[in-house]
């Protein structure tokens, strides 16, 4: 897509309401590769024909950074002229043979899209814009073709040739050159082509699906890490093992294919049939990965695999539509991670997991001056809304479908859309009526076009809810009005549909039975299942009436998360002391604990609190130490219980933000936790500290953090009371751990406390994995995102840059140092001298004459600066400043800049 510019030079925005069809289509596309580093050369033989529905106009094919060496039309030479970076031809019959010849540097792409080199490899990356990096193309997912591809390189240096689909050919070519021939049998977008080249080796394994069709999977690593490549393999076979099972949605290739590398702007890329994955999601054995790292692993394995029909056989029609594969398959693969676990506690904690990334991350966005809808209606770089909105919001919207038509009617509803739009690019229109056309008698389908403004508008819904006691009715009655904060360019918003799941307990803990005024049968849950009841808002204000109750009840409201949305009601601390201790809902129990903290937090901010100030009163101590104590709860429950509400959280409350104080409270309630609950973590540590032989599963790894946490608090307590013997059991831990969660947790409670053995942990641990990158990521991010102490983060940080196993031009590397330190610390980020927004200004800029979709991300890190006191406030605004007035700024980096500038 041409990138236009106004009088004054600056990109202007493209509108999804300006959408129109491609005046072409191409049918067909032979693309045959020779494979140099400094020089490959790529010929591009299409079928094109005039699409009849469109005005005639001439061809305009996008590029950029290509060498153009020859234009043939139907074999012949053909005048063509440059627009931009768009080849455009004129005088073209109705169908007709398209070929282009054209050249590229891989090895000089440090942007990572398109085809680029990385450690001797060939790779590719073309979601969004990066097919025409590689040859002139209409470069837009409504434009689905049939790929045949030929690779022809070196055999010693490449030995490993994969594309799209099937291979149908391969052989000897003269000069120790050799090739492939790959053939995909679907239509697809070209942003789903692939292609890979190198030395690799592969870990392979044949299943048999239920129509008993053998297929071959295949991950292909380097050669050092094949050991590592187990658990993303079997988290393959269980994703395709479950997409068949839940949806009916088999592996329709005969080979499927993953490759990992460590040179990677994403998590991973889900090309049809060969998937490109950051090492980071792939690699893993228990000497060198975490039990978060297999958790994430599977998740991504899963994603990447369920985009094989959520993306890849049905796409998009524009990029607009982005959430309509992105939401959907996340999902997805929140649905894949919750079916594999073995008990309700185990999904329970991966919905708060979930639940807490939207809210830290998602929530913030929707506030601030990215805030755009799920399907948004213009932007001047599409990379830059590839965001928690697009993904994990969309995720939510997607969720509130099936809770309005059930599970089994969500399944009928994918298995529709599925039978209408196969080898289509279609909307998120069709997505949403598809799954009320198979529920014709849902909520859903009654309020489809008002359900459908979680698509067209932006911003986090509030629910202001109050309750009344109504003793001589014995009812109770919930008044809840919604409402949604203006956002950038929509000032003024419409009613959202929104599914309450709502339960009521009595001042004992005890649940409730419920009954609706005007219902003459009464709610009971089934044993081990919550009592409770949705009820579905659309208007303004609402009330709902519950009846035949003896005392006034304590609500909980919003169970399981049942909407994204931010619910204002002013619980008392016994009622909040209630619901931790009793709610059968597994989230608002955690949420109660969470209502807490904040709660106090707010409070030690508004009193000016100091580090030596109790923040946490008795109450809620006693609380937590019950939640420890207490036999039935898991571990991996407890330890979301008493991980406290983040910096960032705590933040997003506030109107204006001393990111300096909010980090000072939270420190002083991490130390009351620490001292005062002592006794409990020894025993907590003692209990859970030996899991036995190391597995992933979601019990042994709760024990695992849950002991890790208690180390982290026993060392902070150490710190204060200058006791030696726990930083000494923390250090033997890190030395002696069999696995490297274990070693992990004992190495960060010795850092993050500020203990002086941290030092000769952190140097053994980089001696132990120095050759293994992924580990030395962590060893980096460890550091970058330790408590800040005095100031003492920065010069640190800048120090890790100068380390030699440190290269800005890895994404990965980046992320651990740069971003670890300006987007999750913000307690150090955040200084009165304004160093942190200089480095942060600095770097931004740096990172994008080298990467600019890295840089833009960056950026990001101050979204929020307009919230900011003062000086930070000012300070902030001057280092965005200065990077919006670079000349030659990229649209990825200027977009960010200048809507945060007009977010002011």
């Amino acid at each position: 897509m041409l990138l236009q510019r106004d009088a004054q030079g600056q990109p202007i925005a493209i509108r999804r309401e300006d959408y129109a069809a491609p005046a072409f289509w191409i049918d067909t596309v032979d693309l045959t590769f020779d494979l140099d580093p400094a020089k490959t050369r790529v010929l591009n033989r299409m079928q094109l024909r005039r699409n009849p529905d469109a005005p005639a106009q001439p061809l305009r094919l996008d590029g950029d950074e290509l060498n153009l060496a020859r234009v043939l039309v139907n074999g012949q030479g053909a005048s063509f002229r440059m627009e931009g970076d768009q080849l455009v031809i004129d005088g073209l019959p109705d169908a007709f043979e398209l070929e282009i010849f054209t050249t590229c540097c891989p090895i000089k792409n440090t942007k990572l899209m398109g085809l680029f080199v990385s450690e001797d490899t060939f790779f590719t990356q073309c979601e969004a814009e990066g097919f025409r990096r590689i040859t002139y193309f209409l470069d837009r997912p409504d434009v689905m073709a049939m790929y045949s591809v030929t690779l022809r390189a070196a055999k010693a240096a490449y030995p490993v040739l994969l594309s799209n689909g099937n291979l149908v050919e391969q052989g000897e070519l003269p000069e120790g050159r050799h090739f492939a021939k790959w053939v995909d049998p679907f239509k697809k977008p070209c942003y789903l082509f692939a292609l890979v080249a190198g030395k690799l080796v592969a870990r392979e394994q044949r299943i048999t699906a239920r129509n008993g069709k053998e297929h071959l999977l295949q991950v292909y690593v380097r050669a050092g890490d094949l050991d590592k490549t187990e658990h993303a393999m079997n988290s393959l076979v269980n994703s395709v093992l479950w997409d068949e099972a839940r949806f009916g949605l088999p592996l329709d290739l005969d080979r499927f294919m993953i490759v990992a590398t460590s040179d990677f702007n994403m998590g991973a890329m889900e090309n049809k049939g060969l998937n490109i994955f950051n090492t980071k999601y792939v690699l893993a054995n228990q000497a060198t990965a975490t039990d978060a790292d297999y958790s994430n692993i599977e998740s991504v394995v899963g994603h990447e695999y369920f985009h094989n029909w959520s993306g890849d056989r049905v796409t998009c029609r524009d990029w607009f539509q982005l959430s309509l594969k992105e939401g959907l398959t996340v999902f997805r693969d929140q649905e894949f991670s919750q079916d594999l676990c073995a008990d309700a506690s185990a999904r329970a904690v991966k919905r708060i997991e979930d639940v807490r990334v939207l809210r830290t991350a998602q929530f913030p966005e929707d506030a601030g001056p990215m805030a755009h809808p799920v399907r948004p209606d213009s932007y001047i770089e599409i990379s830059n809304f590839y965001t928690v909105t697009i993904y994990e919001k969309g995720a939510e919207v997607v969720r509130m479908m099936q809770t309005l038509v059930g599970r089994k009617g969500f399944e009928k509803g994918i298995t529709l859309y599925f039978e209408r739009h196969d080898g289509q690019a279609v909307t998120c229109d069709d997505f949403a009526q598809a799954i009320a056309d198979a529920n014709p008698d849902s909520e859903l389908a009654r309020l489809l076009p008002q359900f459908k403004r979680w698509y067209s508008q932006a911003g986090t819904p509030r629910l202001a809810a109050h309750g009344v006691y109504d003793a001589q009715n014995r009812s109770y009655t919930l008044s809840i009005v919604q409402s949604c904060p203006p956002t950038p360019g929509q000032a003024a918003k419409e009613p959202f549909v929104i599914p309450v799941n709502i339960g009521l307990l009595d001042a004992s803990g005890r649940e409730l039975p419920l009954q609706l005024e005007g219902e003459s049968e009464v709610t009971r849950g089934a044993p081990g299942t919550p009592c409770t009841r949705t009820v579905v808002l659309s208007r303004a204000g609402e009330q709902i009436t519950f009846v035949g109750l003896d005392a006034e009840p304590v609500p909980s409201i919003l169970r399981g998360f049942s909407a994204p949305v931010i619910l204002d009601f002013e619980y008392t601390d016994a009622q909040l002391l209630t619901l931790l201790a009793n709610d059968p809902d597994p989230f608002n129990r955690w949420e109660a604990g969470q209502r807490l903290g904040l709660r106090a937090a707010l409070q030690g901010i508004a009193a000016l609190a100091t580090d030596t100030t109790p923040v946490l009163n008795d109450a809620y101590l006693d609380a937590m130490r019950s939640v420890l104590r207490n036999p039935k709860l898991d571990a991996a429950f407890k330890e979301l219980v008493l991980t406290l509400p983040s910096e960032t959280y705590i933040s997003e409350q506030l109107d204006v933000v001393d990111p300096q104080r909010v980090h000072l409270v939270r420190e002083a309630m991490r130390a009351q936790l620490a001292t005062a609950l002592f006794q409990d973590w020894q025993q907590v540590y003692e209990e859970n500290h030996d899991t036995g032989a190391y597995t992933p599963d979601p019990t042994s790894s709760g024990r695992r953090a849950l002991a890790g946490m208690a180390l982290n608090f026993l060392c902070l307590a150490a710190r204060a009371s200058g006791d030696t013997v726990w930083p000494g059991k923390t250090l033997q831990r890190f030395k002696d751990a069999g696995n490297m969660t274990d070693r992990f947790n004992a190495l960060n409670a010795l850092v993050s406390s500020g203990h002086t053995l941290a030092a000769q942990a952190l140097a053994r641990f980089h001696a132990i994995f120095k050759d293994e990158a992924l580990v030395i990521d962590k060893w980096f991010s460890l550091q970058a995102g330790a408590p800040d102490r005095g100031g003492d983060i920065l010069p640190l940080v800048k120090q890790l840059m100068k380390h030699p196993d440190f290269s800005i031009k890895n994404p990965n590397r980046a992320r651990s140092v740069i971003f670890s330190y300006c987007s999750a610390n913000p307690g150090a980020f955040h200084r009165p001298d304004a160093a942190g927004y200089v480095y942060w200004s600095e770097r931004v800029i740096e990172l994008d004459a080298i990467n600019p979709q890295v840089a833009a991300r960056l950026a990001r890190a101050l979204d929020r600066w307009s919230k900011l006191a003062e000086p930070y406030r000012s300070a902030a605004r001057e280092a965005i400043a200065r990077v919006a007035a670079k000349p030659d700024l990229s649209k990825d980096t200027h977009e960010v800049v200048t809507r945060a500038l007009a977010g002011n």
